[in-house]
């Protein structure tokens, strides 16, 4: 006679190892802050600040992740995610100081996963935040074998005279151009059709790890320069992201001779399925960064951040980018 009792199903048969979960807190115990023993990070708020203002965003590494996997170049990809939210929390002048990460799977790769929080420890580092911690979620079913998406948080903080903005913006200011390190983590589905299209070659200078400008304005707030506003140039590009930092009534003038995009967009638009109003609109064009300052300010940017440029200035007229 058959036993019409089913099997029991364990959390493996379901496609969760918990194991490897195990063994992936144990691989990345000494790159959180704090360690992984609690259930939330905690840190303390800065003193002599006359009114802290605590500043958050999120954000993620995008379509990235997949030409970074079929290429197995991962080690990037936590540099990436640091900077796409710690860039964004460092235009309001705040200084970073906690980030925490979410790294969904299909299934968990412990050694796959240890190189991408190291980046993100590493990056957190260099922008002069701790990881406080984060989720690895094992999901079968939701993501196929091999796949991930990763997901970022920053928390930083400004005292509320001393944030940049629209509101310090005046008429002809400088508009002063940081570069980038390339593509960034914006446009990618862009340049896996074109690669999947076979107009372009999936060189490793593609996944160049966004550049990380925490470092940058702080050498600007230590130089005692007087930013009006700031700019991170994400998707959408100067055209969509330079805008958002002026206030109605003021546009940007650019000069795009004032700086040279780099190899890996001359690559892009030499594949000719590229037009350049569709990459100016979709990448950072080799500007990943935008001050906005006075005119006396100039020579002390310079001096903070030897490699940035003067691109242009502002002006009266109607929201959006003239180049000139």
């Amino acid at each position: 006679m058959n036993d019409p009792t089913p099997p029991p199903v364990s959390y493996r048969d379901a496609g969760v190892d918990l194991d490897a979960a195990a063994r992936h807190t144990a691989n990345i115990a000494a790159l959180v802050h704090g360690g992984t023993g609690g259930f939330a990070g905690v840190l303390p708020l800065p003193a002599g600040m006359a009114e802290p203002m605590l500043v958050a965003c999120t954000d993620g590494v995008g379509t990235k992740v997949l030409l970074a996997r079929d290429m197995g170049m991962l080690d990037g990809l936590g540099q990436d995610l640091v900077a796409m939210s710690v860039n964004d929390l460092v235009c309001c002048g705040a200084r970073p100081l906690g980030f925490l990460d979410y790294l969904a799977v299909g299934v968990l790769d412990p050694d796959e996963a240890a190189v991408l929080v190291a980046g993100i420890a590493e990056a957190c580092a260099a922008s002069g935040c701790v990881l406080l911690g984060g989720e690895t979620a094992e999901m079968p079913g939701l993501y196929q074998p091999g796949h991930f998406d990763l997901a970022g948080f920053a928390v930083g903080v400004v005292d509320r005279a001393a944030m940049w903005g629209p509101d310090r913006v005046r008429l002809g200011d400088l508009i002063v151009a940081i570069p980038s390190s390339g593509v960034h983590s914006n446009g990618f589905s862009l340049v896996r059709a074109l690669i999947s299209q076979g107009a372009l070659e999936p060189t490793p200078d593609l996944l160049a790890p966004t550049r990380l400008y925490a470092a940058d304005a702080a050498a600007l707030t230590a130089a005692g320069v007087d930013v009006h506003a700031a700019a991170h140039i994400t998707g959408g590009g100067l055209p969509e992201n330079l805008p958002r930092v002026l206030p109605l009534g003021l546009r940007p003038v650019l000069d795009a001779g004032a700086w040279e995009p780099g190899p890996v967009f001359e690559r892009v638009l030499g594949t000719g399925r590229v037009d350049p109003q569709t990459a100016w609109s979709t990448f950072n064009m080799g500007v990943g960064f935008c001050v906005v300052i006075p005119q006396d300010a100039l020579e002390a940017v310079l001096g903070a951040v030897p490699d940035a440029a003067l691109i242009g200035y502002v002006e009266a007229g109607e929201p959006g980018v003239r180049f000139a």
